[in-house]
């Protein structure tokens, strides 16, 4: 039999790639308000709800079977110019969430942020996003507690590839740089640059979190590639033509990959930067 299950953000990035993943075999609904999300990301087969995760309630009256929590905003630089919507959004949408599974009594996925493990730790507190997003992850562990709620909590790890935004403030760093090599443009570096990631593809992401949706339980289900790079090295991976920006308010230098569990559920990454933008720039020159 079918499942139902409810992915929040599912028109955007990474809640795309899920839905296409799931309905192949499940009865897939989606419910995003479209601040970052696309109609052109929309998968033939989801039923698409518009609306604020702090309305899922009134939106959904269909019995889930599994949710999961993507629907956040997610941007760390910004979030301190948006402390209304990180309110808003990051908790009272996330603890509507959290009603609308304890009321089905349904498995919660929640995406958490892996900022909570940056620099040692400290990178939890180092915006109001990371803080409300590692807030979130103690809460749903409450709410497991507190409520028998079957939960399982995941953090991502740099996504990239298809559908990333690649304009305007949500902007994503490998599309950034993807666009301004075809255009010829400077590829803009924040300072000190040496600010390491473990950029992970978006189909490794989706297949993580569909493992986890099946198998796992509780806390510490990290999605990320296992390699790192400096914003810099990255960078010199396109070409030369780099400039470099100011330094800007939490932007974490490092942060700790924490996949052993995921990683013991049977889950890999199957795709690797390095091919990735290799492949890239192999498709631009042929372009040309």
């Amino acid at each position: 039999m079918n499942r139902n299950i409810v992915i929040t953000g599912g028109a955007g990035f990474i809640g795309s790639h899920l839905c296409e993943l799931l309905v192949k075999e499940d009865n897939i609904y989606s419910i995003d308000n479209y601040s970052s999300g696309s109609e052109e990301n929309h998968i033939n087969g989801v039923t698409y709800i518009r609306g604020d995760t702090e309305n899922i309630s009134e939106l959904i009256s269909i019995k889930p079977d599994l949710v999961f929590h993507l629907g956040e905003f997610s941007r760390v630089e910004q979030s301190f110019d948006n402390i209304d919507l990180i309110i808003k959004s990051n908790i009272r949408g996330t603890i509507a969430v959290l009603e609308f599974c304890r009321k089905f009594n349904c498995k919660l996925v929640y995406a958490g942020s892996s900022t909570k493990f940056a620099d040692n730790g400290e990178g939890k507190n180092q915006s109001p996003y990371s803080w409300s997003k590692s807030s979130n992850t103690e809460l749903v562990v409450n709410y497991g507690s507190w409520f028998n709620l079957p939960y399982a909590i995941t953090y991502f790890y740099n996504a990239y590839g298809p559908r990333e935004i690649k304009t305007g403030k949500y902007a994503t760093l490998i599309a950034i740089f993807s666009e301004n090599y075809k255009n010829n443009k400077p590829l803009t570096i924040v300072r000190p640059g040496t600010q390491r990631r473990n950029f992970t593809h978006v189909s490794d992401i989706v297949s993580g979190l569909e493992l986890v949706g099946r198998k796992g339980y509780g806390d510490g289900f990290g999605i990320g590639n296992h390699i790192s790079f400096s914003v810099q090295e990255v960078a010199e991976m396109f070409g030369d033509n780099i400039e470099y920006l100011p330094p800007r308010r939490g932007n974490r230098l490092s942060g700790e990959v924490v996949t052993d569990k995921t990683i013991e559920l049977g889950w890999k990454p199957s795709i690797y930067l390095t091919d990735y933008i290799n492949d890239l720039k192999k498709r631009h020159k042929g372009d040309l």
